[in-house]
């Protein structure tokens, strides 16, 4: 059971992952960036719940016991009669991987910022395809600004956004922008990779991603820049945080877990007592709490990407100092 007092609610797809090695037989495991967010809040210690969509199946009820073992709750009305989704991970020979999808995507029938378990969240995060794939992404989209016009007021939550784009099965660049615009525009903190800011904003680099970003409203901005670490910007401070170096297994889930890692510190602040007004601002993200917060969010991704698979780790691991080995984070 989590000792925090805040809890995290994400918003997303949740899928199976079918990895293909070259020459060896295809392996199946749970997946979906919200999916993985949430699974690697659980591994923290955070209470957190996720609304998704899965089936009424074997796979379904894989994703279903895999979040189970990391403590994390399925909001009502998330099991489907229709099929769970897939991604077909390549992986190539650097350790990378490319995907191919086969998806369904809708939020459960009635959900709005009122919902009970909305409402008792600290936290809301959401992102990836789920906010951006019809018919579901629409209603992502009007669910955070329900929340962020409750949150307005002076109350939680703090929204977290992660775009996560997939370019094969996001619609157009100016729709995506346009959507990414809305979302942004609700979130009090958005984290991106380098490849999501390019993708975004060709020719842009990170700082400049940065400064666009925080135009539209949000108090921080994490970009991930892979084994070189990461950059956090707010409207006063800028911090490149050094990457780790570790012996890589795979990036699958890497930048899922620097996102639980920067949701899991940001709640922390919140259990301080730090006002959440103050963060959605970036007023209390001064640089040595910044510098905090990224060390954290790197050496979790540190962790995931020395092992093979989504396999975000636990506050213990955390707590243990990373050996350095050759290779990138």
């Amino acid at each position: 059971m989590s000792h925090f007092r805040t809890s995290v609610v994400a918003i997303g797809e949740s899928l199976i992952d079918v990895v293909k090695n070259p020459g060896a037989d295809p392996v199946e495991h749970p997946g979906g960036s919200p999916m993985n967010i949430a699974f690697g809040l659980g591994r923290l210690g955070r209470r957190v719940t996720l609304i998704t969509r899965i089936g009424e199946d074997a796979r379904g009820e894989a994703i279903a016991a895999h979040l189970g073992s990391a403590g994390v709750e399925l909001a009502p009305g998330s099991p489907t009669p229709e099929a769970t989704s897939t991604a077909t991970a390549r992986l190539r020979p650097d350790g990378s991987a490319d995907y191919s999808f086969d998806l369904r995507w809708s939020l459960p029938a009635g959900l709005s910022a009122a919902h009970p378990v909305l409402a008792a969240a600290g936290v809301v995060h959401a992102g990836s395809i789920g906010a951006f794939l019809e018919p579901g992404g629409t209603a992502v989209s009007q669910l955070l600004r329900e929340l962020a016009a409750r949150a307005a007021g002076g109350g939680t939550p703090l929204i977290t956004l992660d775009p996560n784009i997939r370019p094969s099965i996001v619609p157009g660049h100016a729709r995506v922008l346009e959507r990414f615009g809305e979302l942004a525009e609700s979130a009090a903190v958005v984290k991106l990779s380098d490849e999501d800011a390019d993708w975004l904003y060709p020719g842009a680099d990170a700082d400049d991603a940065a400064d666009r970003i925080l135009r539209l409203g949000p108090g921080l901005v994490a970009v991930t820049r892979g084994g070189e670490g990461a950059l956090l910007a707010t409207s006063s401070a800028r911090l490149p945080v050094p990457g780790v170096a570790v012996t890589v297994a795979d990036t699958i889930g890497a930048g899922d877990s620097f996102m639980s890692a920067l949701i899991d510190r940001l709640a922390a602040l919140l259990d301080e007592g730090i006002p959440a007004g103050s963060l959605r601002e970036g007023i209390a993200l001064e640089p040595t709490v910044l510098a905090q917060i990224g060390d954290f969010a790197v050496r979790s991704a540190a962790i995931t990407v020395s092992r093979a698979g989504a396999n975000p780790p636990t506050l213990a691991e955390l707590g243990q100092r990373l050996v350095e080995a050759p290779g990138v984070a």
